[in-house]
């Protein structure tokens, strides 16, 4: 496992070491006690998420505030994503930033977001398998979001607004500037 640092504050990439042969290959996708040793992270995932999406679909930016903020893992695990990362700690010298990056089977490569981030990804493959750890439970009283195509943050997500695939409930979500306090 290699640890590396993204353009955030306390937002990683993580490198799986793969072996490959002719059967196939073998990694570790997760290790508690590497990861939380590696990162200095100390987080307890305690729930799995998976979503399968079509090309073009728009997942995000969601978060969860207060005593019910998670961390997140997330790697694909078929398929191509742009996963973003926007740094949501109003004290951090990253506020309202984002990070984005390009996840794909292929790579193998993870995305770790710690608490105080909004998160989204959108499908650039045909079909993608996403997958996520968690280190708080989902709570429905505790969520919010960001319209993705919020001006002060402007994340490029690398497909033209009429390929969008997004939720009626994403497309209502509000701007980052009408938040008075996140984290």
């Amino acid at each position: 496992m290699n640890v590396q640092e993204t353009t955030l504050k306390d937002c990683l990439l993580i490198h799986d070491t793969v072996y490959k042969d002719d059967r196939g290959y073998f990694f570790e996708s997760f290790n508690l006690k590497k990861f939380n040793n590696l990162t200095g992270a100390n987080v307890n995932f305690v729930q799995d998420n998976q979503s399968r999406s079509v090309r073009g679909v728009l997942r995000g930016l969601h978060f969860q505030q207060g005593e019910h903020a998670q961390a997140k893992l997330v790697r694909v695990l078929q398929g191509d994503v742009l996963d973003v990362a926007v740094d949501l700690r109003r004290s951090s010298p990253t506020f309202g930033q984002y990070y984005s990056v390009v996840l794909t089977k292929a790579s193998q490569t993870q995305l770790y977001i710690p608490r105080g981030f909004g998160h989204g990804f959108i499908v650039l493959s045909n079909e993608a398998d996403f997958f996520y750890k968690c280190d708080n439970y989902y709570n429905k009283e505790s969520e919010g979001g960001i319209i993705y195509n919020d001006p002060d943050i402007n994340i490029d997500w690398m497909l033209h607004d009429k390929e969008l695939l997004i939720s009626p409930k994403d497309m209502e979500l509000p701007a980052l500037r009408s938040y008075s306090t996140l984290f």
